[in-house]
């Protein structure tokens, strides 16, 4: 249990940090409401499983404790290292667009925002690294069931999360009150995420 909840809230940690999926759903659902949004948010989801079953069936090949195993496990921690200092210092950066500031541009069909979903997701060399780096912290020996129930949850998180910003943002209040807390978030998401790598790293110096 506490191995899920430590994966959990590194995932979803990271997951609501503004990136180009975030801003993607958002420009779609300010341009063609959250119903043509809500392909964009499936495409998201679909790449990030793509990325998931690679990071666990990859990762399921190593021998626990093996050079291979330990380096990716070095290099998981170091890049969650990385990312926890990026979100500090990049706290507050990111603009959101209220609905009648939307970009302009001709509407998508939810099909086009499914495909541009998608391909936002699975061409971003970040999602690989971070669910590598999620894949080597659960452990090369970890149960098929396990591993199904991770990939399943993170899925869902994922397509919940984007569904839950296409639905709020074109709520202006609301948007409002996102982007006045997004900063904190940040900060936070990135401390810990810090926190969990060095600790990771603590334990691998042990080995």
């Amino acid at each position: 249990m506490q191995q899920f909840l430590i994966i959990a809230a590194a995932h979803f940690l990271a997951l609501i940090s503004p990136g180009p999926d975030f801003f993607l759903v958002a420009r779609t659902s300010l341009t063609a409401g959250w119903r043509v949004a809500s392909g964009a948010c499936l495409g998201i989801a679909v790449a990030n499983g793509v990325f998931i079953v690679a990071a666990f069936t990859g990762v399921s090949v190593l021998k626990q404790g093996s050079a291979p195993f330990i380096t990716l496990q070095l290099v998981g921690c170091l890049y969650l290292l990385y990312l926890g200092m990026l979100f500090i210092r990049h706290a507050g950066s990111s603009l959101l667009q209220a609905p009648g500031e939307a970009p302009p541009g001709g509407r998508s069909t939810w099909l086009q925002a499914a495909g541009m979903g998608f391909l936002s997701g699975v061409l971003n060399p970040k999602n690989a690294l971070f669910y590598v780096s999620l894949a080597s912290m659960l452990g090369a020996q970890s149960s098929a069931g396990w591993k199904t129930f991770y990939g399943i949850w993170m899925f869902t998180v994922v397509l919940g999360w984007d569904l839950l910003v296409a639905l709020a943002i074109g709520n202006g209040r609301l948007l409002h009150r996102f982007q006045r807390a997004l900063p904190l978030l940040e900060r936070l998401s990135g401390l810990v995420l810090i926190v969990l790598a060095l600790g990771m790293l603590v334990v691998l110096s042990k080995v």
